[in-house]
């Protein structure tokens, strides 16, 4: 096997299009690699590894700009594990914010579904329109009160129920 490996090659085994990979290297995420002299690019098998690190970073939410910091760090010999801890915890602290954010905006989203009567109804008058459109809602529940595990039950039910009865 060579010590060699072309873009799609590369991408194939990563998991990832040859667009991501050149867009990695734009971003200084992934090494600019040597070239052929007709100007291919060729990547060490290193380069799997490295692509499918950054992959498994942004599936824990991780920004690109989070993931460079984190490969600065991994790469910087003083580093210590605390140093990564810090940083896990801060991302753990954004996601419980845009948690908390998305529950928000589920629970009034809810709430405006229980009071529109769907079907065959006319469009003029629409609740949910009308909220987006900045108008009060008549027996729209508040969201900040307690409504008696409604907000719950949407939330667990399927888009195509939305918690409330067809």
């Amino acid at each position: 096997m060579s010590e060699w490996m072309t873009i799609g090659q590369v991408a194939r085994q990563a998991g990832v299009g040859v667009q991501t990979l050149r867009y990695y290297e734009r971003e200084g995420l992934l090494e600019e690699p040597q070239r052929k002299a007709s100007g291919y690019r060729m990547y060490k098998h290193s380069a799997i590894q490295r692509v499918q690190w950054i992959r498994r970073a942004k599936t824990l939410g991780f920004s690109l700009h989070e993931i460079r910091e984190l490969l600065a760090l991994r790469d910087k010999p003083n580093t210590r594990r605390g140093d990564i801890r810090e940083r896990a915890k801060e991302k753990i602290d954004d996601l419980n914010e845009k948690i908390a954010e998305l529950t928000l905006m589920r629970d009034e989203l809810c709430a405006l579904v229980r009071v529109c009567d769907g079907g065959d109804a006319p469009l003029e008058g629409c609740p949910i329109l009308g909220a987006l459109a900045g108008d009060a809602v008549e027996g729209q529940d508040d969201p900040s009160q307690p409504d008696g595990g409604q907000a719950q039950r949407c939330a667990k039910s399927k888009t195509k129920k939305v918690g409330v009865e067809n």
